[in-house]
């Protein structure tokens, strides 16, 4: 059986390691034939391409697939980067990328049928698409994230294809952490004019102590309010409003959550020993006792 592979679609899957694509065919061989089914919609892959580059280049191993039944595209891809969240080993960048990418394209998908159509299969993992409850605070939900993180995660998203675009390949060393980008970083390569954007990434690319000084003049577009009063605020003297202070600080609170449940429902084994339970603990009190003097009125220094 030969099946497609669409770009697009492989794009929206975190790529394995070469440890990691090399356990798996030696499972796979192991085994004799491919346990789980290779997911397809029309013949095309959505689910299972590193499985199939093995069985193609082992014929005789035996596989299965299952068809979905997907209603078009931006359904398809949003099924894509659902299905990979519920993925238990992605890194931060990862999971902020398929964030961001789900609400791209439900938000296209909504723009193109002008409301959400309830998808035909009762097996799509999406979601009831007659719920009034807006995209971005439904995603939010799903993710136990807030909404400004899904915002976030979108422009995250955007500015990552956007480096792929110009360095084919670079998508995988954002999403594997070897490049840290800023936020001030990112908001400013998914709003800079295209012959900007090469400097833009040539400054991503250096390690944080190499890199320059923010000019006076920002590379292409200036920041909007929002952007420059997360930069403001991590000054000695800040120049945004409240609103912009109470801003930074609820993204900062909401990463801070986001973090430690990934990385607490992602390593349960160690939670649930003794040795390293108390040390969690005790960081979890050191976080208590530091939001306890704000709320008594302190300002820490």
């Amino acid at each position: 059986m030969e099946l497609k592979i669409d770009p697009e679609f492989e794009d929206k899957i975190p790529p394995l390691t070469a440890e990691e694509f090399q356990q798996l065919e030696s499972n796979i061989l192991a085994d004799g034939l491919v346990i789980s089914p290779i997911i397809t919609w029309n013949g095309v892959i959505v689910d299972g391409h590193n499985r199939y580059r093995i069985v193609s280049k082992h014929p005789l191993i035996q596989f299965t697939t299952c068809e979905k039944a997907f209603i078009d595209r931006y359904e398809a891809i949003a099924w894509i980067c659902k299905n990979q969240l519920g993925r238990r080993n992605l890194t931060l960048n990862q999971k902020k990328y398929l964030i961001g990418k789900q609400y791209e394209v439900e938000k296209q998908r909504q723009g193109t049928n002008n409301q959400y159509i309830q998808a035909k299969s009762e097996s799509s993992q999406i979601g009831n698409f007659h719920s009034t409850e807006k995209t971005c605070d439904r995603i939010a939900k799903e993710n136990s994230i807030s909404k400004n993180s899904v915002l976030r995660a979108e422009a995250y998203s955007k500015a990552v294809d956007i480096a792929d675009e110009i360095e084919p390949g670079i998508r995988a060393e954002f999403l594997n952490g070897s490049i840290r980008a800023t936020e001030k970083e990112i908001h400013a390569l998914a709003r800079a004019d295209p012959e900007d954007r090469p400097a833009i990434i040539e400054e991503i690319r250096k390690p944080p102590d190499d890199k320059k000084k923010p000019p006076s003049k920002p590379i292409g577009k200036p920041l909007t309010k929002v952007e420059q009063a997360s930069v403001d605020m991590l000054t000695t003297r800040g120049k945004g409003t409240v609103e912009d202070m109470l801003y930074e600080l609820e993204d900062s609170l909401d990463s801070l959550m986001f973090r430690w449940t990934m990385c607490l429902s992602n390593n349960r084994d160690y939670f649930s020993d003794e040795k390293y339970r108390s040390q969690i603990h005790q960081l979890a009190h050191t976080g208590l006792n530091y939001l306890q003097k704000i709320l008594i009125g302190e300002i820490p220094k």
